[in-house]
């Protein structure tokens, strides 16, 4: 069951695109070992905006992710970012993911 989310904006830097799609696919191994990130999306918004979106089954999954090894990596690559990333807690309502159930 999922009932918490993060959702995590990101601006690349111009002429950093094609690095931050790099590193937001990379990130994707480090996520795989979290047991408690039930599902982790890398997206992209625009030509320049990107986005994390993932979820968890309580506050303790989230805060572990927030303080893993992907948050790690985002600080440390924070010359690819025009700005620090926005990060903000969500309530999961409702969801469908394959075998988890739902709130």
């Amino acid at each position: 069951m999922v009932t918490l989310g993060l959702l995590v904006r990101l601006e690349a830097k111009p002429g950093k695109e094609a690095d931050v799609e790099n590193f937001l696919k990379g990130g994707l191994p480090l996520v795989e070992q979290e047991p408690a990130t039930t599902a982790w999306f890398a997206i992209r918004l625009g030509p320049s905006t990107f986005g994390i979106f993932d979820v968890f089954p309580d506050e303790s999954g989230r805060e572990a992710h927030l303080s893993g090894r992907v948050a790690a990596a985002l600080k440390e690559n924070a010359e690819l970012f025009a700005q620090a990333p926005d990060i903000q807690k969500l309530d999961v309502v409702a969801a469908k993911l394959p075998g988890v159930l739902a709130t």
